[in-house]
């Protein structure tokens, strides 16, 4: 669907979910590249983060796309709670292709 305006604190958190994800990209991953993609539907907005990283371990048993030191401290266990007290999914996770998806799907 085409971009729409959406309720204020699904459009922060919409923001917020993906600057989480391409943070943990940048500082975690080790991928070439990174796709973001938002799609506006009826109901929704869903919002999905790939990169194609390396097998998920940025250094010595620190898994990536979690809060980091030094890191904002939201990580994916935030974006979970955020997503789930606007009644929305969140899923996160290896691709089997290789690299990481961060999808969540918003009420708007």
């Amino acid at each position: 669907g085409e971009q729409r305006p959406l309720p204020p604190e699904i459009e922060l958190s919409a923001f917020r979910i993906i600057q989480e994800s391409v943070t943990n990209v940048v500082r975690h991953s080790g991928a070439r590249t990174c796709r973001v993609a938002v799609g506006y539907e009826p109901e929704e907005v869903t919002i999905e983060v790939v990169d194609d990283g390396d097998d998920g371990l940025a250094g010595p048993g620190r898994p990536r796309h979690s809060t980091a030191p030094g890191g904002s401290g939201y990580g994916l266990l935030g974006m979970r709670e955020r997503v789930t007290l606007l009644s929305g999914q969140f899923s996160a996770g290896r691709r089997p292709e290789g690299g990481f998806r961060v999808t969540a799907r918003l009420p708007a």
